[in-house]
C-alpha cells in the first residue's frame, strides 16, 4: 500500500493552481471540469511526475472553512513538504513574495519552515538530516 493522492482545501482552484505551480514549483497532472466552477485539478512534484498527486480541493462543504480556519489560527499545517535545503527553498519563496509564518527553524534533525499558500492553508516544508 502507498499513498496515490492526498488533497489540500482551497478557496480558489485558479489561484492555488497558480500558487502551486508558479510559485512552488509543482505541475498541473489533471485538470477535469466536474460540473460548475469544480475541477479535478492535481499536481505532483516535478521530479516525480507519477508519483503522489496533490488534489486542490474546493472548501466548499461547510465543515471545511471551519476545520481550515482552526489550524491556520493555531499555526497548524495542512500539510508538509520534503525539500532538500529549507533555507534555500525559504529565500527563493521569500524572493518571490511568500509570506511566512516561521522561518527556518532547526529541530534536532529536521528543519522546517511554514509558508501561507494563499489560499487558506500553512504549508511546513521540511529538510531531513
Amino acid at each position: 500500500m502507498r499513498i496515490h493522492l492526498t488533497s489540500v482545501f482551497v478557496d480558489d482552484q485558479e489561484k492555488a493552481l497558480r500558487f502551486y505551480t508558479d510559485v512552488l514549483g509543482f505541475v498541473k497532472k489533471h485538470d477535469v471540469p466536474m460540473g460548475g466552477e469544480d475541477r479535478w485539478l492535481t499536481v505532483v512534484s516535478p521530479e516525480d511526475p507519477d508519483g503522489t498527486e496533490l488534489l486542490l480541493e474546493p472548501d466548499k462543504h461547510p465543515a471545511v472553512k471551519p476545520y481550515t480556519t482552526a489550524l491556520a489560527e493555531d499555526g497548524i499545517p495542512a500539510t508538509a513538504f520534503a525539500v532538500d535545503d529549507v533555507q534555500a527553498e525559504f529565500d527563493r519563496l521569500r524572493g518571490l513574495g511568500v509570506h511566512f509564518t516561521q522561518e527556518p527553524l532547526a529541530m534536532g534533525p529536521v528543519t522546517t519552515a511554514v509558508l501561507d499558500d494563499t489560499c487558506g492553508n500553512l504549508i511546513q516544508i521540511m529538510q531531513s538530516a
